[in-house]
């Protein structure tokens, strides 16, 4: 049972969306975001743990529509990265190039669902009061929540698209998996379909060690941020971009030393160190290699040449998209244009291949 609410956004209800939505509505018009709650009882984690509540926050574009059947054909669900939320799909580079009138995703034709995932954003988490007793999740409980709040919550029994960045994305390849006849068209970005393993399980693991281990973690219960955190957020900072791009930005030691201080400083403030550790540890039951086949849906996956966390030189991706009855994969050129992982959501580097998607995805 799921108790729904909704609100239409407001300076109360969320000053980093509103912010966004405002900076967007110079590049694109589309109807106003409506963010709400949905509240899931019982939720029964993969690991025998129960949440007698979890709060699934959400923001949905759009307007539902059902076929005579009383089928949802328009509803679009896109799924963010680890450490993110809800907010950064309002940002120009993404909001602004898909969700107005005539874009790819114009939300007067879909109904867009963006929800802040399990244990992230205004959902339940760690950070809440649990801290470190909050169930340990997983990809798959973070997958089942995501349903649960379509179903349950919103009422929706079908997904036109869905679309993913980063964890997102490998939560896309999941939905693929565990839910094959729930959508016409998946999109997943900036992921591979295989295990965590090799630099991509290293950098996650000095992340998790380095909160773990510090002594003023306290199992969880320090009173300010473990100085853990720091090195988390380094780490976060040397993988989210490219080589180039940094060297750009910062061209000597000083103005290196600097950049990483003030990205750290900006970290500390708004993290938390136990949710980034639950977030960042969630990977470990993702491995969607051997049930590639189960897709059912198109499948077109699209990674950047210059992604330090799934560099193409692994050919995973070439590999494992044959096992997808109707999967194509496409990795962008770097660039001047590219960001490096980034790149997931700076819409303009591939949203042709999200038109090219959805074109070859619709019934007739």
């Amino acid at each position: 049972m799921t108790t729904p609410t909704h609100s239409r956004l407001t300076l109360a209800a969320s000053l980093v969306l509103l912010a966004s939505t405002a900076a967007v509505a110079h590049a694109a018009e589309y109807p106003a975001p409506v963010a709400g709650d949905c509240v899931l009882h019982d939720f029964h984690f993969r690991s025998g743990a129960v949440l007698p509540e979890l709060r699934m926050h959400y923001v949905t574009l759009g307007t539902p529509r059902r076929d005579a059947g009383g089928v949802v054909r328009n509803a679009v669900l896109i799924l963010h990265g680890t450490t993110g939320s809800s907010a950064q799909f309002l940002q120009p580079m993404f909001a602004g190039e898909l969700f107005g009138k005539e874009q790819p995703l114009d939300a007067t034709r879909y109904y867009l669902v963006i929800p802040d995932n399990l244990g992230h954003g205004r959902s339940s988490k760690p950070s809440d009061g649990l801290r470190a007793r909050f169930p340990e999740y997983g990809y798959l409980d973070m997958v089942e929540a995501q349903y649960r709040l379509l179903t349950e919550g919103l009422h929706v029994n079908h997904l036109r698209l869905v679309m993913g960045t980063s964890m997102g994305g490998m939560h896309t390849w999941l939905w693929g998996e565990v839910h094959p006849e729930f959508m016409d068209a998946l999109m997943p970005l900036a992921s591979l379909p295989t295990q965590i393993s090799g630099r991509n399980r290293v950098w996650r693991r000095v992340i998790i060690d380095a909160i773990r281990g510090c002594p003023d973690w306290d199992h969880g219960d320090y009173r300010t941020q473990p100085t853990g955190l720091r090195v988390a957020a380094e780490m976060l900072y040397l993988v989210g971009s490219n080589p180039v791009l940094r060297m750009r930005e910062a061209p000597t030691l000083a103005q290196a030393d600097e950049t990483l201080d003030r990205y750290v400083a900006h970290a500390v403030k708004t993290l938390d160190a136990n949710d980034v550790l639950y977030a960042v540890a969630a990977s470990r039951d993702y491995d969607p290699g051997p049930e590639l086949g189960k897709i059912e849906a198109p499948l077109l996956a699209v990674n950047s040449a210059d992604d330090l966390i799934n560099p193409p030189e692994l050919g995973v991706l070439e590999h494992e998209i044959k096992k997808v009855k109707h999967g194509e994969a496409v990795v962008i050129p770097a660039s001047d244009q590219t960001v490096g992982h980034g790149s997931h959501t700076k819409a303009v580097l591939w949203k042709q291949y999200l038109v090219r998607l959805l074109q070859g995805s619709e019934r007739d």
